[in-house]
C-alpha cells in the first residue's frame, strides 16, 4: 500500500529569499529581482510527486520540470516501483495506491485511471 500526492510546485532559479547573506561590499549575488508566478513560461517550476510505502515506512520523491499530469503521477508509481516497491515487496501481486484525489491525481479524470492501467514495461 502506498500513498500518492504531488505537493507545491517551486520555482527554480535564484530567487529573493528571507535571510542574510555576507558578501564583500560592492559584490551583490545576481538573482531573479520577483518570484511571481505570473513572470512567465520562461522560468521553470520543480514539480514534486512522492509516494510514501506504508509496509517499509520509506517515501520516494520524483521531481519534474514540465506540468503536473496524471501521466508524470503514474509514472512516478512506476519509477517507485521499478526502483524500490519490487524490491521491498518481492511476492506482491498487487499494490493499493491511495491519493488526495486533487490535482493530476483526482478521481474524476480519467487519464489518470487510464495511466494507472496501462501496461508498462
Amino acid at each position: 500500500m502506498i500513498s500518492v500526492d504531488s505537493k507545491k510546485q517551486e520555482q527554480l532559479g535564484q530567487l529573493p529569499a528571507a535571510g542574510r547573506e555576507w558578501r564583500p561590499k560592492g559584490d551583490p549575488a545576481p538573482m531573479v529581482d520577483h518570484s511571481f508566478s505570473s513572470m512567465g513560461p520562461e522560468i521553470l517550476l520543480a514539480i514534486p510527486d512522492g509516494a510514501y510505502d506504508l509496509g517499509t515506512d520509506a517515501g520516494w520523491v520524483n521531481v519534474g520540470v514540465d506540468h503536473d499530469t496524471s501521466a508524470f503521477a503514474a509514472a512516478s508509481i512506476r519509477r517507485w516501483w521499478a526502483a524500490r516497491g519490487a524490491l521491498d515487496h518481492p511476492s506482491a501481486d498487487r499494490l493499493l495506491i491511495t491519493a488526495d484525489a486533487g490535482g493530476s491525481n483526482s478521481y474524476r479524470y480519467r487519464l489518470w485511471k487510464a495511466e494507472l492501467a496501462a501496461d508498462q514495461p
